[in-house]
């Protein structure tokens, strides 16, 4: 009941903020923009996905998918509005093609867009303290024609292994976050491209050449669990770092998980 607390604790503490965040006025700066489709509409129904430099390499969805530090969403003329802690931020978009609002991982059909300079490298955009930025009209977002599952080569990093319940049984549903600390407050860095079929595998891609705390959740984004959520971390007693090196896949990191009692609120259909 101890472990199972804490994991509670710990996944109380996973915020992902939505729309504006809150902070001292001396040390928060505004950005805001627009995004366009490609035949000249508003990205309307879709979100901003806001990375801040210190927290995590550049988004690249060719190599990973980054966890945001925030995300907004687009209003009816696709703009939007954040204030965010001074510092440099990269910035994706996202609209689901099926209408659904969230921060994961893109599937074929749905709208994509990452910052990027002339030279397709990530450009970040620079928030002073006190001051407004807007990056003017971002066009020609164009749907994902890829589908979306976690692609492996040499040049890829990445986490395989199985999702089970205490009998050792597969758990559908379930999606693995990888954090840089064992710290029961953070928030994840990557997760996982897809959640577990019927199989409970697993495919996490991460940046190599670090070291990965493994947590289970079955929704993307913070706030607490719901009753009979499937919640777990790698490790049995106690949390385990996983060391990944670049260009490699680590298989076998097999996580197993606990159903949470019911404190949260019921999971939404």
């Amino acid at each position: 009941m101890k472990k199972l607390a804490l994991l509670c604790c710990l996944f109380f503490a996973i915020i992902l903020t939505t729309g504006v965040v809150s902070g001292e006025e001396a040390k928060t700066g505004v950005i805001s923009g627009q995004m366009m489709l490609k035949d000249g509409g508003p990205m309307t129904g879709g979100i901003v996905s806001l990375f801040n430099e210190n927290s995590g390499p550049p988004p690249d969805p060719e190599r990973y998918w980054r966890v945001p530090d925030h995300i907004v969403k687009l209003d009816n003329n696709g703009r939007f509005t954040a204030e965010v802690v001074e510092g440099h931020y990269y910035i994706g978009a996202i609209k689901r093609k099926d209408g659904i609002v969230d921060s994961g991982p893109p599937q074929e059909g749905d709208y994509l867009f990452a910052s990027q300079d002339e030279k397709a490298t990530p450009k970040s955009y620079v928030v002073k303290a006190g001051r407004s930025v807007d990056i003017g009209i971002i066009s020609g977002v164009v749907p994902l024609k890829a589908s979306g599952k976690a692609q492996l080569s040499k040049e890829i990093s990445a986490v395989e292994g199985m999702v089970a319940d205490a009998e050792g049984k597969p758990v559908r549903g379930a999606l693995v976050y990888a954090f840089r600390t064992a710290s029961e407050v953070g928030k994840p860095v990557f997760i996982s491209d897809y959640k577990t079929g019927a199989d409970g595998k697993y495919v996490l891609r991460v940046a190599g050449d670090n070291k990965y705390y493994l947590k289970v959740r079955e929704v993307y984004g913070g706030g607490p669990p719901f009753a009979g959520e499937a919640i777990g971390g790698y490790g049995e007693k106690e949390p385990i770092a996983v060391n990944v090196k670049k260009g490699e896949t680590l298989k076998g990191i097999n996580i197993k998980i606990t159903r949470f009692p019911g404190r949260g609120p019921q999971k939404k259909d």
